[in-house]
């Protein structure tokens, strides 16, 4: 029976896009992958983000909220091929990129990623149904999280995607029977709760937030990669394990990638299946804090390179493949919340400015404890100090608070405020029913051009589709 997947690589190495100058760079200064001014260490002058000389995208903020309305969602899609131009050109040929769709959804940047011909890394049926939708090949998209149910299960076999990930021994007695049921060969991974010393024998829970729910122990792998290996439904492909989300330390996310692919290693030796694929994971991160270093790109590349150099040398390394899953590195820094300034007060001596937008749309402050930076953008009187204010919006919870203490210059009603970095995990984490505002449109920007991918949606749509009980 045919193994039903693509026998070519995922191809997450594809022809990168031209780099570009940054707007406000010095033109003499040396051009890092992404085309942002490097300093004499190779590390980039500036941040690469979509607020540039006080405009976003090139484009000023009075000019998006007169035209699109506030609160809004703004992407510069300029910011992410640098991103993954400077990803690229880091890696070594043996690792290919895989979007998280997770960390932005939205169909154009989905689309926008399949065009520069990353792979996608999927969690739902929704997910599945998106990058179907965005162009992505089915070749081109693997699966994970826990608690697939049986019907994504069943319409990822159905797709004939190019590998899913199984979270336990349940999970693979499912889709074994689905495999079957279905007449294929469905290409797995199985996902490893594993770090350390890579032993099998004796293994840790990664110390990730709620990382106890992901992956399995070293018997239940060895148990579901025995039962693989002789399963005529199933293609054991390798391993996936996941460290930690926005990692800065170079140093910690290629310890990780070798720890895995030498775990991968063991199995395959242990069970007799020819290891072709390690999953990485994600958690390549950004800094959110203004004076929070970014993640050193060519430190990296010198560790997977090494790594990779050393795979080589080894028969049973020599041809595997290795994924990476950004999501949050490749557009986190390409969107801005824009919000307008409805009032303005002082409270026991402490300035604070209420917004027209809050923790309802950009809810990652409250939910994690970290503020993003905000800006206040357009401002007519410059020439006031910045003083600490408190930024908050209209929900009646004290939990919405955006960022306390900011150093801002003392905005006044109707003047604009940009919260910066939420490109992943803003829009797609938000609670955008709680008290009934409307829910901000998203646009895209591209070469300082704009244009809507999400129109603004109003209380009132959403009363239209609920309905009172008529109990018969």
């Amino acid at each position: 029976m045919a193994v039903d997947r693509d026998s070519a690589p995922m191809p997450g190495q594809a022809q990168a896009p031209a780099p570009t100058t940054a707007p406000g760079s010095a033109s003499a200064a040396p051009r890092g992958p992404g085309g942002l001014a490097l300093d004499g260490r190779g590390r980039p002058i500036a941040r690469n983000e979509i607020l540039r000389n006080g405009r976003l995208g090139g484009i000023a903020p009075s000019v998006l909220a007169e035209r699109y309305g506030t609160p809004l969602y703004v992407y510069d899609l300029d910011v992410i091929d640098r991103q993954v131009s400077s990803l690229r050109a880091v890696l070594p040929a043996a690792f290919d990129l895989a979007y998280a769709v997770k960390s932005n959804p939205a169909l154009a940047i989905v689309s926008h990623m399949a065009e520069l011909g990353l792979g996608a890394d999927v969690a739902s049926a929704g997910e599945l149904k998106t990058v179907e939708r965005a162009g992505f090949a089915p070749g081109r998209v693997v699966m994970t999280g826990p608690g697939k149910r049986d019907a994504e299960l069943q319409l990822a076999v159905d797709m004939g995607i190019h590998v899913i990930t199984v979270e336990s021994p349940g999970e693979l007695g499912r889709l074994e029977a689905i495999a079957a049921a279905s007449g294929r060969v469905v290409p797995i991974l199985l996902r490893a709760a594993v770090t350390g010393d890579a032993s099998l024998e004796k293994v840790r829970l990664i110390g990730d937030e709620g990382a106890g729910k992901f992956g399995m122990d070293g018997r239940d792998l060895l148990a579901c990669a025995r039962r693989a290996v002789e399963s005529p439904h199933l293609d054991l492909q390798g391993l996936h394990a996941f460290g930690a989300s926005n990692l800065l330390d170079a140093g910690a996310l290629a310890n990780h990638i070798e720890s895995t692919v030498l775990t991968a290693r063991r199995l395959a030796v242990s069970t007799g299946f020819t290891l072709r694929l390690v999953d990485g994971g994600g958690g390549l991160g950004i800094p959110y804090d203004q004076d929070e270093p970014a993640l050193d790109l060519p430190l990296l590349g010198r560790r997977l390179a090494a790594m990779a150099e050393r795979w080589a040398a080894d028969p049973l390394l020599r041809g595997i493949r290795v994924l990476m899953e950004p999501g949050r590195f490749l557009v986190g820094q390409s969107g801005a919340y824009l919000a307008r300034v409805v009032d303005r007060k002082s409270v026991n001596g402490s300035m604070v400015a209420i917004l027209d937008g809050g923790v309802h749309h950009v809810l990652r402050p409250a939910l994690v404890g970290q503020e993003h930076r905000v800006r206040l953008v357009g401002k007519s009187n410059s020439l006031a100090k910045p003083r600490p204010v408190t930024v908050a919006g209209p929900l009646c919870t004290g939990l919405d608070v955006i960022a306390a203490g900011a150093l801002l210059v003392p905005p006044d009603p109707g003047d604009l405020i940009a919260v910066l970095d939420v490109g992943a995990y803003g829009y797609t984490e938000s609670m955008p029913w709680f008290l009934s505002h409307p829910v901000p449109a998203e646009v895209v920007i591209r070469g300082g051009k704009s244009a809507l991918i999400r129109p603004r949606v109003d209380p009132e749509s959403w009363l239209n589709i609920q309905r009172l009980p008529e109990f018969e």
